[in-house]
């Protein structure tokens, strides 16, 4: 049994949630976002929450349960309050900056490494701090995932790309005798 499943998810304010053909629309101040679902989970809007039950007991759709709990209650804190991740540039020469709908990286390799923003994602640059924020909780975090594979942090010097909260165990260089 899914503990995330069985809690229901509350509804504030200003956000309306509207369930059609296993398709669930929620419309917020920020925006509207839209998800899929299987019909092996029932969900159901009561007493401004949603509520969801399983069809039957197989493990597919106890897994399920709270996985879609999980999205549900992403996608009402989404379009109320934004997701946001915060990658940090370290190194010599290291550097990003914003241009237009695209994100131009000096990354210490022959060329700047240039990836076009989504549409729906907003990137702020302040100093060596790149700023992610959207209401799509999935794409912010799959568009610093990108980001950040481009040049992962290394444990040595401790240069690359790496989130505000992530910490790089340094390891001792060569001894010289």
């Amino acid at each position: 049994m899914s503990r995330l499943g069985k809690k229901p998810i509350t509804i504030p304010e200003k956000t309306t949630v509207t369930i059609a053909e296993g398709t669930v629309a929620v419309t917020g101040p920020l925006g509207k976002l839209e998800m899929n679902f299987k019909p092996v989970v029932e969900i159901a809007v009561e007493n401004n929450t949603v509520v969801l039950k399983p069809v039957n007991e197989e493990l597919e759709t106890l897994a399920l349960w709270g996985t879609y709990s999980s999205i549900i209650d992403n996608l009402v804190t989404g379009v109320n309050k934004n997701y946001e991740k915060r990658l940090i540039i370290e190194g010599v020469g290291y550097k990003a900056e914003v241009k237009g709908d695209s994100v131009s990286m000096n990354l210490g390799f022959s060329h700047p490494v240039i990836v076009k923003i989504p549409a729906d994602i907003k990137v702020v640059m302040e100093k060596d701090n790149m700023i992610i924020t959207g209401i799509d909780k999935a794409n912010v975090g799959q568009f610093a995932a990108n980001i950040r594979a481009y040049k992962k942090p290394e444990p040595y010097k401790g240069k690359g790309i790496r989130y505000s909260d992530e910490v790089v165990r340094r390891k001792e260089g060569k001894k010289t005798t």
